[in-house]
């Protein structure tokens, strides 16, 4: 399954799911930004390429809804309500994203 992971500036929740999850059980995962500055911005081919789709806290998933209605009308969006207080591969980050996240695969 193709997992994207999606936070604001795919800094450090996103790109931490993603190292995670690349290779878990045969899964492949990605992961972007929805803001401007973002290290690689949410795009329709990451879209296209998402079997599931894991958004950190509500507001990506309302940025990506408006953004690409006919990408994701038919895509599973899954709000991980992760905050943005976490450093890249944070112990608490991993801990939180692997609770939230495996229940789903």
């Amino acid at each position: 399954m193709n997992l994207l992971f999606v936070c604001s500036r795919n800094q450090w929740r996103s790109p931490t799911a993603e190292a995670i999850f690349k290779n878990y059980a045969g899964h492949k995962a990605k992961s972007a930004g929805t803001e401007p500055s973002a290290r690689i911005k949410i795009n329709e081919k990451l879209l296209l390429w998402a079997d599931i789709i894991f958004v950190m806290e509500k507001k990506h998933c309302i940025r990506i809804q408006e953004k690409f209605p006919y990408i994701v009308h038919d895509k599973p969006m899954i709000v991980l309500d992760i905050p943005d207080e976490f450093q890249f591969m944070d112990e608490e980050l991993v801990l939180s994203l692997k609770k939230a996240v495996l229940p789903y695969l």
